[in-house]
């Protein structure tokens, strides 16, 4: 894979999906008008064709962006996003030890683009749901703040709605915030993640995506394998056997 070309996951007829490395905005917003870089229009050029988004990702979290390749696919791929017939499962590295596995009940306000940058609230509080599991956890011998080591935890994430930023504010609810995450996260930890692992980016992996293809019927899973430096990451804490074999993640 090129500079200018992403990991195409699935594509046929009416779909595709690619792996969006972390850092690539999806299509233009205001809150970031000198790029000139998206997604949108780096898959639109190397299928040839005219593509929808479905959904989003912010553009700090890598994985699996999912575009349709006409109109009628856009809005029967939004009818299963609205409907709840898809199932989205997400990697994340966050701060502490936490419980085994939770559910995050937990109402959270609209952020529109002019409030989304620095995490403030837009609108009026709608139903969220994330659901997580840790698949493992680490002690390193690193000082923060009084404490002379620090604790990490591998999850498994899968939200139940579709709130913007929804895992980054439901974990920094719980106060376990996702390492690397500049909005919500914590600024200690995430330097030492850069200055003693030598990992800047955020955490945050869209490992696998599960839906109905709305022509075909069938179950369709998209994986997609994380890239070099989070993949690097976990086989420096030694979490390789904790990652769920059926996400094929490729370490």
């Amino acid at each position: 894979m090129t500079a200018n070309l992403l990991q195409i996951l699935f594509h046929d007829d009416h779909f595709v999906a690619v792996n969006k490395p972390a850092g690539l905005l999806v299509h233009r917003s205001d809150l970031d008008r000198h790029e000139t870089a998206f997604a949108l229009q780096m898959v639109r050029d190397q299928v040839g064709r005219h593509v929808y988004p479905v959904h989003r990702l912010d553009r700090p979290t890598s994985g699996v962006l999912l575009f349709a390749l006409s109109p009628e696919a856009a809005r029967r791929a939004a009818d299963a996003f609205d409907s709840d017939a898809v199932r989205k499962t997400y990697l994340a590295v966050v701060r502490g030890v936490t419980a085994e596995e939770a559910v995050i009940d937990y109402p959270l306000q609209e952020l529109f683009d002019r409030y989304a940058a620095n995490g403030d609230k837009g609108g009026e509080a709608k139903e969220a749901v994330t659901t997580f599991r840790r698949l493992a956890m680490v002690e390193l011998p690193f000082p923060a703040g009084k404490f002379p080591t620090v604790r990490y935890s591998l999850l498994e994430v899968r939200p139940r709605t579709g709130r913007r930023h929804q895992i980054r504010r439901h974990l920094k609810h719980i106060f376990h915030p996702i390492i690397g995450d500049t909005t919500y996260g914590e600024g200690r930890h995430n330097r030492l993640f850069r200055d003693q692992l030598g990992c800047s980016r955020m955490l945050l992996h869209a490992a696998e995506l599960t839906l109905p293809h709305p022509w075909s019927g069938e179950t369709v899973t998209i994986t997609a394998p994380l890239d070099e430096d989070f993949a690097d990451l976990i086989r420096r804490l030694g979490w390789q056997g904790s990652i769920p074999q059926d996400a094929e993640l490729r370490l």
